[in-house]
């Protein structure tokens, strides 16, 4: 039997958008040329999956269809889900459906996950199939390439049959906790869930019987038309809305760890988002896009919906405008040297690959007083992203109109 691949594509991507709600979903977002969703559609290409199951909300329906045609994904089963209720509820509902059999193996994937070297991910899932039974949940945890507060931790011990059984979690420490956590042999909490059918069935009867039975109801009433699942609302809507993690992890002891030393992110902020331009700026970068000004100069990368994402390099001893946007905010990753910001009032120094976020209004700066010239990835998202919404206060280049 092929392993189920059930991808999680309902989430809103709010850590991008945090106070609007008409953005469009980071899975959806043209990338340059890639969506999230493609990625995550081309990865379970693999002859080890079945044909996928999609959990989505009617919000999204028309672009996973449009995602699923345009990469010739032909078999599939979509999930509706009627209204929101986090993780739990929908990997639950993905795997109530009946034409799943009991002892199915499902590997849960986030749609807005950038996995690489896919032939280790992908011999690893397959490697430990046949230590999945009716009552454990293996998860996958990554290799830390830094002490990152981004991400949660957890910590494991060998038990027999050479797996890795999960003894605790950490969620998001900050640097200092990440470092002792890396040294203990610490991993990333990836966020990908690789279990049986009955395994789901079991746990949520037990730590969760009141969502089991909401969501078995709203899978007993669902209407099936055009290989969509549509979930019944009433009985949906009466599940406990918690995720998978707070749901189900915190509560059994029978979690067993994938541990992978691969590249691998969880595209959640434009700060991760960033880092993807600043590796691979060489492919996006075209002459025609460099603008020179007299402070140094800027690259457009690339251009998406309600978003641009720049390189600025500003130079020895010199200095952008004192100035502020009315219809943009930004976020800028520092990639080179060691610029001072001026935020409103606040005046501070930041280095490599540390971020800064300027919301719209807000007067702003960035002076570079050392020989080595600064360089920053810069993200703006808002309605207008054009030059024209620049309001200057002082520019020692004379620039104020």
């Amino acid at each position: 039997m092929k392993i189920k691949p059930v991808i999680l594509c309902g989430g809103a991507g709010t850590r991008l958008w945090p106070k609007q709600d008409n953005r469009q979903a980071k899975q959806f977002i043209d990338f340059g040329g890639w969506t999230l969703i493609q990625k995550t559609l081309n990865r379970i290409k693999n002859p080890i999956f079945d044909y996928p199951v999609i959990s989505t909300n009617s919000k999204y329906l028309k672009q996973v269809r449009h995602y699923l045609k345009k990469n010739k994904v032909k078999k599939y089963k979509i999930i509706l889900e009627p209204v929101k209720r986090n993780t739990a509820p929908a990997i639950l509902a993905s795997a109530l459906i009946k034409d799943i059999p009991n002892e199915q193996s499902l590997m849960f994937f986030p749609v807005d996950h950038m996995i690489e070297k896919t032939n280790i991910f992908n011999r690893a899932i397959k490697k430990n199939k046949k230590n999945l039974n009716d009552q454990n949940i293996f998860i996958f945890g990554i290799k830390p390439t830094n002490p990152s507060s981004e991400y949660g931790y957890f910590l494991t011990k060998k038990i027999k049959g050479n797996l890795n059984k999960v003894i605790k979690f950490i969620e998001k420490p900050n640097q200092s906790k990440a470092k002792i956590i890396i040294k203990k042999k610490g991993y990333w909490n990836s966020g990908m869930f690789f279990l049986r059918k009955d395994s789901i069935i079991n746990n949520f009867k037990k730590y969760q019987p009141k969502t089991y039975k909401s969501c078995l109801y709203a899978v007993n009433k669902t209407k099936l038309k055009n290989n969509t699942y549509y979930l019944n609302k009433a009985s949906f809507a009466k599940s406990v809305e918690k995720s998978f993690d707070y749901a189900i992890l915190e509560k059994t002891k029978q979690i067993n760890a994938i541990k992978l030393d691969i590249p691998w992110s969880d595209l959640g902020s434009w700060k991760e988002i960033s880092k993807i331009y600043k590796r691979d700026k060489a492919k996006y970068f075209k002459k025609k896009n460099v603008f020179y000004r007299p402070w140094g100069r800027y690259v457009n990368l690339f251009e998406g919906k309600n978003f641009l994402v720049k390189e600025l390099t500003v130079n020895s001893k010199s200095s952008i405008s004192l100035q502020r946007h009315r219809h943009r905010s930004e976020h800028w990753m520092i990639t080179q040297g060691k610029p001072k910001i001026t935020i409103n009032k606040n005046k501070f120094f930041k280095k490599e690959n540390e971020t800064v976020f300027i919301p719209t209004g807000a007067i702003h700066r960035i002076e570079n007083y050392y020989k080595k010239p600064v360089k920053i990835i810069e993200v703006q998202t808002g309605s207008i992203l054009k030059e024209s919404d620049i309001i200057r206060f002082s520019d020692m280049y004379g620039r104020i109109k």
